[in-house]
């Protein structure tokens, strides 16, 4: 099953200067923040601020090759962690025949704010691991759908998460900013 994603923010470690997409579930209150590179960060970014480079980016090259070739962009999914890193898919459609071209989440997402396409997750890579905050902190989806503590020992496996988390502003995380910090 699949679930539909928007981007929340691009955000930037206070203290490493690492870039984390938050994407969030399009009717709930559930995020899956997944790290990426500066790069990718910008093309996403410079799209959802409706910024032009005066030459075309590298996803806006890909965007305009696919486009000449007749192909279109249906959707994106991010179907998978293994070993912490993320997967995707990008389905295309061209002269009736639907692709599925294998890439990183954060081109999949660059490549979707510009096809304006939507963003969507597998439930079990939602489930397992997207993130929802309280008032008092992070709760973590459990593996069945239940919410759990997330406790010490695992805070600090996920430490550079939480220096992340501990540098957010709360206060606009639930609303769909579209910003660079």
């Amino acid at each position: 099953m699949l679930i539909e994603l928007v981007v929340d923010s691009i955000r930037v470690h206070v203290r490493n200067y690492e870039r984390v997409v938050v994407l969030r579930e399009k009717d709930a209150d559930r995020y899956l923040p997944i790290w990426i590179g500066w790069n990718e960060a910008n093309a996403i970014a410079s799209r959802l601020n409706e910024v032009t480079a005066p030459r075309p980016q590298t996803h806006d090259l890909l965007w305009n090759v696919l486009a000449e070739l007749g192909a279109t962009v249906s959707s994106v999914v991010v179907n998978d962690m293994s070993n912490d890193i993320f997967y995707a898919r990008i389905h295309l459609e061209q002269n009736g025949r639907t692709l599925e071209i294998d890439c990183r989440p954060s081109d999949a997402i660059a490549l979707a704010v510009r096809a304006e396409v939507p963003i969507y997750v597998e439930a079990a890579v939602l489930d397992d691991h997207g993130k929802t905050l309280d008032a008092t902190g992070i709760v973590e989806e459990g593996g069945e759908g239940r919410a759990s503590r997330v406790t010490p020992e695992e805070l600090e496996k996920l430490s550079a998460f939480q220096d992340f988390i501990s540098s957010l502003d709360l206060d606009d995380l639930g609303k769909a900013k579209r910003q660079e910090d």
